[in-house]
């Protein structure tokens, strides 16, 4: 499972509660595109309108910019391909205060691409000053045992 993009802010920003692994309804030059590395999830989210999920702000660039479909939008919402059951458990949680559904990489599986997304809540400042002091704790413990 190769992993073409990932939202690398996603985890700092973010405190994650829960993951999904969704499909992507993409047209077939944003698989060329997605699979050269040309998508962005940077500041990206999921929204639920009218029973279908929907994945906005995500840019994918065009894979050939001389080859261009008239009209083609990088930005454009994009369907996710979920179950009745998993669209109407994400739609609950985006109507909860300080709840987020943000995506967190793309990848393939099997000839498919898929999406990770989570259900994430926004850390406060404080929370990501000490998340930053845990990581450093952390890598001092392995260094030193590493030299040892």
């Amino acid at each position: 499972m190769p992993t073409f993009v990932e939202n690398r802010q996603a985890r700092f920003r973010y405190e994650i509660m829960e993951t999904l692994e969704v499909g992507l309804e993409l047209v077939g030059h944003e698989v060329k595109a997605v699979k050269d590395g040309r998508a962005n999830l940077v500041g990206s989210y999921v929204i639920v309108r009218g029973g279908e999920a929907f994945l906005s702000g995500a840019a994918i660039s065009p894979y050939q910019p001389a080859n261009l479909p008239e009209g083609y939008e990088p930005t454009r919402l994009r369907r996710l391909l979920l179950t009745k059951k998993e669209i109407t458990g994400l739609a609950e949680v985006e109507l909860k205060n300080g709840l987020t559904i943000i995506p967190l990489r793309m990848y393939t599986k099997g000839r498919s691409i898929k999406l990770a997304i989570g259900i994430a809540r926004g850390r406060k400042g404080h929370d990501k000053r000490e998340h930053l002091k845990r990581r450093e704790v952390d890598r001092e413990i392995r260094r030193t045992l590493k030299s040892e």
